[in-house]
């Protein structure tokens, strides 16, 4: 039997791992050492509630190579194959956590890929191994798939404002305060699996704008649904998902909220698009 792990890093819960036939390991988010958890997209809201009221970040992990090393150890017991996608290495030490476990396992039945990619973008790459799996694929066969079609995946988001890339470290003090008194809005693009800023405006509209731009310059395959994210913020989701339905003549979308793992860092009010590039 083929098996398909991924990590929250996707933003898949527990609740659509089980329904999707997928497992799951999760990255450890924590809020002065309480867990935060995984179970279903209502948790999402609660992380936000408890993200906005806290002076400083919760404490992110990788998952462990011993996480791994139970699921793989299983797997080699029962004599099954296991295709594994995680949260981009350029983003966690998750994808090298699992090619360790995999290396102690010592078991040729299990293929490991980086998505190069996280939330929504990881998300469409399960989708894709879930559908080669159902299409009679193997594991090896699988990786090989995904791994080149990671490369057409493009994720970009505008950013609400510095404060949360502020208490990272990611940008200096000074610096956030003044890009959010200018109502400043980073733009950015996940560009070989690590976080590439795009540009920085003023203003959300100006943000949209950005991304259209990148969205129509490269174009997109219609074989393939559009992917939108929102991080808590479901009804400006939701405005940017139809606005830019309607300007390209979108026929195949859905959106999603963002969870915790990429949210600690977004910070609420993000807007995201997914996209396969031609």
């Amino acid at each position: 039997m083929l098996r398909i792990l991924t990590d929250t890093g996707s933003d898949i819960t527990y609740l659509g791992a089980s329904d999707a036939q997928v497992e799951i390991v999760e990255l450890d988010v924590k809020f002065d050492e309480f867990p935060y958890d995984y179970r279903n997209d209502t948790d999402f809201s609660v992380f936000y509630s408890n993200l906005e009221k806290s002076k400083n970040l919760p404490s992110t992990s990788q998952v462990n190579p011993s996480q791994y090393l139970d699921i793989f150890n299983d797997v080699k017991e029962k004599g099954d194959e296991m295709l594994v996608v995680t949260l981009s290495g350029g983003l966690s030490g998750t994808y090298s956590s699992a090619l360790m476990a995999q290396e102690e396992c010592a078991y040729d039945g299990i293929s490991i890929v980086d998505s190069k990619n996280g939330i929504v973008g990881q998300r469409l790459i399960v989708e894709q191994a879930i559908k080669l799996k159902n299409e009679g694929k193997n594991h090896k066969e699988i990786k090989d798939v995904l791994e080149a079609f990671r490369e057409k995946v493009v994720l970009s988001a505008c950013l609400d404002s510095l404060t949360y890339l502020k208490k990272g470290g990611r940008v200096p003090p000074a610096m956030a305060l003044i890009g959010n008194a200018l109502k400043i809005k980073p733009v950015i693009l996940i560009k070989d699996g690590k976080v590439d800023p795009l540009d920085k405006v003023r203003g959300l509209a100006a943000g949209k704008r950005v991304l259209w731009d990148n969205f129509e310059k490269e174009g997109y395959d219609e074989n393939y649904p559009i992917y939108f994210g929102h991080t808590n913020s479901e009804e400006s989701g939701k405005a940017f998902m139809e606005e830019t339905v309607e300007k390209f003549g979108i026929k195949n979308y859905k959106l999603f909220p963002v969870g915790a793992v990429i949210g600690t860092h977004a910070g609420p009010n993000c807007i995201v698009l997914l996209y396969v590039k031609k």
